[in-house]
């Protein structure tokens, strides 16, 4: 059965098929038609164009005057499978504690991975179902879900069935990340090398054989995983099937950008810390820089300088980073304010970021991220609103009115 939209006041992000990922001055172009229509079939995007054009056809039509249609966010980056919240270290922040202060203090990541190992997959699949829930009516239709929290080869494990699960149970695409390389757990603080080996011997065999993940990812920051420890983890996953992605100069000039960059990752994420040759590693590969600005916000923390690397016409894709240490909210209009306030993004180019580029960074462009005619049907419709620019002025409002997964509107 068709569906109809009509009198949408601005169909924006229409695409090609081919659409490649945008950077430079692209990133400021957002292709729209202004009065159209907009057809569904079944979960396809049908058809779209101007009003005085529309089909006289179809029986099943819904008006939406005054209103926006854009695509759904596509959230690269998040870790919201994981066991309890922690706010008994939102007061240690508040107070003035670092981020390194907190994880010596035991918390941090160690302290998620402690919860997770108390808590059984179902309780996980659970309390990750009920945030999947909440971020699909917010807007996303598309995610990547990263373990880290586990740190050892059960726990691991268990974190990517919960995530494959959770691809099964819900109706958008969901990318899984092997982050086994998140931090060093107790036993292994002073013996890095040991667990270097149980990430590379066991751990990585073990999902590669499960077909568990699809991509590897690392914690390349001091205090955490060298460059050179970085590069041998993300070796060890290329030859089992996993694409490199990397946290990478976080919370200082790691290396970690050039690490990503030679071993091809599909994104370098956070970037909060970058200097010239960071950048210039970056023009010349074909990585994507993915910002999470709502860590920077939460941690009080320097932002990504998300203005030079689009002059440097790299590519820019904005994700959550949904945790419950350094980010607890995955609320994707927010973060569309704070790129436009705090990275000094225009609208047009927050929204390419959000969209059809965070799709290349889980490699689901050919699906999602654009208004193209058979790509899913995974769509925003707004509240009335006088222009694009009104969402991320408005911070804190909810623009949305509903929310279209697979062509039928989510609740």
């Amino acid at each position: 059965m068709k569906t109809l939209f009509t009198n949408i006041k601005e169909l924006l992000q229409i695409r090609d098929a081919n659409t490649d990922v945008i950077k430079g001055l692209n990133m400021n172009y957002m292709p729209k038609i202004e009065n159209a229509y907009l057809v569904v079939e079944h979960n396809l995007i049908h058809s779209y164009g101007k009003m005085d054009e529309c089909p006289t056809d179809i029986e099943n039509i819904l008006d939406c005057s005054g209103k926006m249609i854009f695509p759904t966010w596509c959230d690269s980056h998040t870790h919201i499978v994981f066991a309890k919240s922690r706010e008994e270290e939102f007061l240690m922040k508040i107070e003035g504690k670092s981020y390194e202060d907190i994880a010596n203090a035991g918390g941090g990541i160690l302290n998620s991975a402690r919860k997770i190992h108390e808590t059984s997959e179902e309780e996980l699949f659970q309390s990750a179902s009920e945030r999947l829930h909440r971020l699909i009516k917010q807007g996303t239709g598309a995610i990547e879900i990263k373990s880290g929290y586990g740190l050892s080869t059960e726990a691991e494990l268990k974190m990517l069935r919960v995530i494959k699960r959770l691809n099964e149970a819900f109706p958008i695409p969901i990318k899984a990340t092997f982050l086994g390389a998140h931090s060093y757990p107790q036993q292994y603080k002073n013996n890095h090398e040991a667990y270097i080996k149980l990430i590379i011997d066991e751990m990585i065999p073990k999902i590669a054989s499960e077909k568990l993940a699809e991509y590897i990812d690392v914690f390349c920051e001091d205090g955490f995983f060298s460059t050179i420890e970085t590069d041998r983890i993300l070796q060890a996953g290329i030859k089992n099937g996993l694409k490199p992605k990397i946290h990478a100069n976080q919370l200082n000039i790691s290396g970690g950008v050039q690490v990503g960059v030679k071993n091809n990752a599909i994104s370098v994420d956070h970037l909060e810390c970058m200097d010239d040759e960071a950048i210039s590693n970056l023009k010349n590969s074909n990585t994507i820089a993915t910002l999470l600005p709502s860590c920077s916000f939460f941690l009080g923390i320097p932002f990504a300088p998300a203005r030079a690397l689009m002059e440097n016409n790299i590519p820019v894709a904005l994700a959550s980073d949904y945790n419950p240490g350094s980010t607890p909210s995955g609320n994707m209009s927010f973060l569309f304010s704070l790129a436009c306030i705090k990275l000094k993004m225009r609208p047009n180019e927050a929204l390419n970021a959000l969209t059809i580029n965070g799709a290349h960074a889980m490699e689901l462009e050919y699906k999602l991220g654009s208004i193209t005619k058979n790509k899913l049907a995974n769509f925003i419709i707004t509240k009335e609103i006088p222009s694009l620019t009104y969402i991320p002025y408005s911070f804190g409002e909810n623009c949305i009115e509903s929310v279209y997964i697979n062509g039928n509107i989510y609740n």
